[in-house]
């Protein structure tokens, strides 16, 4: 039985799976869900579309290479919607993991907030209570003009 040392790195395995970035296909992926969600492509693909059917209904018959039902535009039109569908969904489903962090992130900050404003009103309630023990400068007036007014009558 032989068992792994821990002080020497594994033997790279060879592997017939592709690997990739998982992060850069993700960011590729939101780039072309963006770019697929713009009025640019839209006029692209009805351009292509257009110079498609035009040349294949008014070139001649030995330069048509699709004729008329388009077949192999169906086809094209087809794989590029089963590749655009499934990188949207993977923009989406990224875009919906930054909002729920964003969300975690203000909610966090809301309630540091709420709490600071609620240590703050303590604080603010306390200064109130103990200002109300405090003689006011009107109050001491008062008072020292009371006391000077005993002290002109005993005289």
């Amino acid at each position: 039985m032989t068992s792994e040392r821990l002080d020497q790195p594994r033997a790279l395995r060879r592997t017939l799976r592709p690997h990739y970035d998982p992060e850069a296909f993700g960011r590729l992926s939101e780039q072309i869900a963006r770019f697929l969600g713009t009025a640019r492509f839209i006029v692209y693909m009805t351009v292509f579309v257009g110079v498609w059917v035009t040349w294949n209904v008014l070139a001649p018959p030995n330069l048509k290479f699709d004729p008329y039902p388009f077949i192999f535009l169906t086809l094209m039109l087809s794989l590029q919607a089963s590749y655009a569908a499934p990188l949207i969904l993977l923009a989406q489903n990224r875009q919906s993991d930054r909002d729920r962090i964003q969300y975690e992130q203000d909610r966090e900050a809301a309630e540091r907030n709420q709490a600071e404003i609620e240590y703050l009103t303590r604080e603010i309630a306390g200064l109130r209570l103990a200002l109300n023990e405090v003689a006011t400068r009107d109050y001491l007036r008062t008072e020292l003009g009371r006391l000077l007014e005993e002290l002109k009558e005993r005289r």
